[in-house]
């Protein structure tokens, strides 16, 4: 399966924040959209990608002031990026390996979507049930 036949699935929407808002408003942003991590976007495009455990573990060596810096202090400016053409079974090496939860989806230079391991996860079980159940008419026809 390829990345896009998840997004044609999932949709393409990507919650974004800009790297001078403050912390406080990525984490509204954050719970209003039901979402583990934002990319930052800059001018020129992506600028970084931030997550809850970012700002989690940021908290604790900063305490609640950093509440009012921007997510330009927090955000992780090297980001892992996929393409739509990329596989489900390669995106998920590079989030092992990378240890990441959330890769943006670009193409072209522009942001398309992204792809979480929940989202990963969820494919790789719709996979497997689709093959129990081919195995299982298979069986069933004798």
């Amino acid at each position: 399966m390829r990345i896009a036949d998840l997004l044609r699935s999932k949709g393409n929407w990507v919650a974004t924040v800009r790297p001078e808002s403050s912390i406080t408003d990525l984490l509204a942003g954050l719970a209003e959209h039901s979402v583990g991590a934002m990319v930052v976007a800059g001018e020129d495009g992506i600028a970084g990608i931030v997550s809850e455990r970012d700002v989690v573990r940021k908290l604790n060596d900063h305490g609640p002031a950093l509440l009012k810096r921007p997510v330009s202090e927090i955000m992780t400016t090297v980001v892992a990026t996929c393409t739509p053409r990329d596989s489900v079974d390669d995106l998920s090496v590079l989030m092992t390996q990378r240890r990441v939860r959330h890769v943006p989806v670009v193409e072209g230079g522009r942001l398309v979507g992204i792809v979480s391991i929940g989202d990963v996860v969820k494919s790789r079980m719709e996979e497997l049930e689709a093959t129990q159940q081919q195995l299982a008419a298979y069986i069933a026809q004798g």
